[in-house]
């Protein structure tokens, strides 16, 4: 019983609290795709995020992998499953683009999306034997971690031209959040500089949804920035 000790299960609860977490993050989109399908437009969303968050998806389940890595089961379930949920989005996104340039950007996209991944997983195999097999993947995970936390500030010019900020939820960014810390926890435990560095990352985007927190005026559609202290 002794191995069984309050390391393992801390290790695993953590991980299971990121894969809960995860999951709410995976959900957030939901109410901008219902306004998509009731439109049949893509309007002013962009498909960015979802695209990278997909690569990020694939190459972490990569690292998760026995593979690449062993012990890493709760990261690749999550990873797996976002997979999917990005899979889905990014259909929706396709199916209701506004015109046939933004679809043939999304296949753009997608196919060297597919490239890269592919890049990835044979050169680990074919060029590195573990341990550095396991480092190549999981610097590869970390970048692809970081771009997809920067991922949404690519929506900030049009929060600001439309004034409004459906199109950077804040609870996304508490998703986020809420995730990457029980991650950190995670790698932390596990002594994983990989998962718990790139989890990391996450801390600036949040804290600039905190400290400047976007008020809706629904008389006026006008907006003005609140500034919070944060304790």
């Amino acid at each position: 019983m002794d191995s069984l000790s309050l390391y393992d299960i801390s290790c695993f609860a953590a991980g299971s609290a990121g894969n809960i977490f995860a999951f709410a993050l995976f959900l957030s989109p939901v109410p901008t795709f219902k306004r998509i399908l009731k439109a049949k437009s893509t309007e002013q969303f962009d498909g960015l995020p979802y695209l990278l968050s997909l690569l990020n998806c694939f190459i972490c389940l990569w690292y998760a992998l026995p593979w690449v890595s062993d012990g890493r089961l709760l990261v690749a379930t999550v990873n797996g499953t976002g997979a999917v949920f990005q899979l889905a989005y990014i259909s929706l996104f396709f199916i209701y683009a506004d015109s046939r340039k933004t679809r043939l950007r999304i296949i753009g996209l997608l196919a060297l999306l597919v490239c890269a991944f592919a890049v990835v997983s044979y050169g680990s195999l074919a060029f590195f034997d573990q341990p550095l097999r396991q480092q190549f993947v999981g610097a590869v995970s970390m970048a692809s971690l970081i771009s997809m936390f920067a991922s949404p500030l690519a929506v900030m010019g049009v929060v600001i031209r439309t004034e409004c900020v459906e199109f950077m939820p804040f609870y996304l960014s508490l998703s986020t959040l809420l995730m990457s810390a029980s991650f950190a926890v995670y790698g932390f435990l596990l002594r994983d500089f990989f998962i718990y560095v790139s989890t990391r990352s996450v801390d600036p985007h949040f804290n600039l949804h905190l400290n400047q927190c976007v008020c809706v005026n629904a008389c006026t559609d006008k907006f003005h920035i609140c500034e919070l202290s944060v304790a």
